[in-house]
């Protein structure tokens, strides 16, 4: 009988310690906001909205200069590497230009750590790319 006293425990314990989780990972999710210089070229990549396990705007304003940068071609690729028990995970998203900003939708599929290139076609044919990651 005593085995059966712990068994309700255990799952109430797991349920709160499932809860906690969830809610410390839901108060953890900020926007992103990151700035960046790449071949004189200056790039502001962020979200309006706390970041989220599914579709998200991501935003980017170019400049160079000090001037707006209108022309380019711009994307992102997120992506979490292969681990046990879990494929590799990528995304790429196309940026469309939207009163001066470029805008794209990203879906991010789980929580975790997601790595990302933001890359940057500009008028002379050349390719930046600057790198970093966020924590879902």
């Amino acid at each position: 009988m005593q085995k059966h006293n712990k068994i309700p425990f255990l799952g109430s314990l797991l349920k709160l310690v499932c809860i906690l989780a969830l809610s410390f990972g839901l108060l953890n999710a900020q926007a992103i906001d990151l700035k960046g210089d790449k071949n004189g070229y200056q790039a502001h990549f962020y979200s309006k909205k706390s970041l989220v396990v599914g579709d998200n705007y991501f935003f980017v304003t170019l400049t160079k200069d000090g001037k707006e940068l209108t022309n380019a071609k711009v994307k992102a690729k997120f992506f979490m590497p292969e681990m046990p028990g879990m494929p590799y995970m990528e995304y790429v998203g196309k940026a469309k230009l939207i009163d001066g900003k470029y805008k794209m939708l990203i879906n991010l599929s789980m929580s975790g750590t997601w790595q990302f290139h933001l890359m940057f076609k500009t008028a002379d044919g050349k390719v930046h790319k600057i790198r970093s990651s966020v924590n879902l």
